[in-house]
C-alpha cells in the first residue's frame, strides 16, 4: 500500500514525541510536515523537540514550521510540570542543524493540504491555535483534507485542567471554538479522541518494557517516559502514564481503532468556573447537525500491540 500524507500539529512534550515517532515508523504513514504549537513547553522548546527528534530518528528533510506563540485572544498559560522544563523529561535529543522553515504554521496546513487535496491527514494534539488561523487563511481546509483526527477535550468526562476542560482545550478555547465550528456542515467530520478516550491507554513500566533494551530510541522512549511515569504517580495515578496524543496518531491511520458517535461540540468561552469545557449536545437540543465524531470506546491491548510492534520495529531499524 502507498503511503498516506500526514501532517502533524504537535505542542511536542512527551506523549507527543511518542506520536511522532509512532508515525515515523509506521509504514502506512508519509509526514510531510509538522507544525509547532505552544502548550506543554514554550513555542521555541516545542520547535528544538520536532527537529531534535526528527535528527534522532534519522529520517530525512521533514518540514517543521513553528506556530503562534500566544493563544487567539487570551494569555498563554504557564506550561504544565507533567512533561519536564523541556518537554521531554529525563531525555535528551541529540544536536542539529536542521533548521525551521520560513513559514508559519498555520501557512503550512495550508501548503500540505493544497499540495496532498483530498488525500492529506491533519493529526492535531496541541492547542488548535494554529489550525484555527490556517482555517482563516483557507476556510475550505476541511474539504481538502482526507481525515482530522485531534486529541482535545473531556465529553461527559471530568477534566484535567479545571474541573471540567482538558488542556489543549483550555489553552486557546477560542481557537477550538473555530475550528468546531469550521467543520459545520463539512462531508468528513473530525474525529475527537478526548479524555475519556485517552485515559484509557495507560501505559506501564511492562508495556515499556516489550519495546527492547538496546538502541538510541529505546533509551530516548525509557528516559522520557520515566519521568511521565512519575508525573502520573505524583497526581494520584499510580506509575503509569496515558499516551493520549499516541492514540490519535493511531486513530488517525487507523479510524477504526475506536467507536465513535456524532455529536455537536462547542466550546465555553465565558463561564467562570467552566471556561474550555467541550460542551456536548449529544441529544440535539440546540437543533444544530454534527459537528464531529467523538471517540466513545477504544480497545487498549489492540493499541498497544500494534504500537509496541510499530515502534518496537523502527527502534530496532535504527539500533
Amino acid at each position: 500500500m502507498n503511503a498516506s500524507p500526514v501532517f502533524a500539529d504537535v505542542d511536542t512534550g512527551v506523549d507527543d514525541a511518542l506520536a511522532l515517532v509512532y508515525m515515523l515508523g509506521h509504514a502506512q504513514a508519509e509526514l510531510v510536515g509538522i507544525a509547532s504549537t505552544g502548550g506543554n513547553v514554550a513555542v521555541e522548546q516545542v520547535c528544538e523537540n520536532n527537529l531534535g527528534l526528527l535528527e534522532l530518528c534519522r529520517v530525512g528533510d521533514i518540514p517543521v514550521s513553528k506556530g503562534a506563540d500566544q493563544p487567539l485572544s487570551c494569555p498563554m498559560c504557564p506550561p504544565g510540570k507533567a512533561h519536564g522544563p523541556k518537554g521531554l523529561g529525563y531525555a535528551e535529543l541529540p544536536s542539529t542543524d536542521r533548521r525551521l522553515t520560513a513559514h508559519d504554521a498555520a501557512t503550512a496546513w495550508v501548503e500540505a493540504a493544497h499540495a496532498h487535496p483530498g488525500e492529506l491527514i491533519g493529526v492535531a494534539t496541541g492547542p488548535l491555535t494554529n489550525l484555527a488561523l490556517a482555517l482563516r487563511a483557507e476556510p475550505t481546509l476541511p474539504t481538502l483534507l482526507r481525515r482530522l483526527v485531534i486529541m482535545g477535550g473531556a465529553y461527559d468526562y471530568r477534566g484535567n485542567t479545571n474541573p471540567v476542560a482538558e488542556w489543549n482545550i483550555s489553552v486557546d478555547p477560542e481557537a477550538a471554538a473555530e475550528v468546531f465550528a469550521g467543520w459545520v456542515g463539512a462531508e468528513r467530520l473530525p474525529i475527537l479522541c478526548g479524555l475519556e478516550l485517552t485515559q484509557r491507554i495507560a501505559m506501564t513500566p511492562e508495556h515499556l518494557a516489550r519495546l527492547g533494551t538496546t538502541g538510541r530510541l529505546v533509551r530516548f522512549i525509557e528516559d522520557a517516559m520515566r519521568f511521565y511515569f512519575e508525573a502520573h504517580r505524583d497526581a494520584g495515578y499510580g506509575y503509569l502514564a496515558h499516551l493520549h496524543d499516541p492514540l490519535a496518531a493511531a486513530v488517525a491511520l487507523d479510524p477504526q481503532l475506536v467507536t465513535t458517535r456524532p455529536a455537536t461540540v462547542d466550546v465555553e468561552l465565558a463561564g467562570t468556573l467552566t471556561r474550555g469545557m467541550t460542551v456536548t449536545d449529544w441529544s440535539g437540543r440546540w437543533g444544530r447537525e454534527p459537528n464531529a465524531l467523538i471517540g466513545v470506546g477504544v480497545d487498549p491491548t489492540v493499541f498497544f500491540d500494534q504500537f509496541i510492534d510499530r515502534v518496537g520495529a523502527f527502534a530496532r531499524r535504527l539500533g
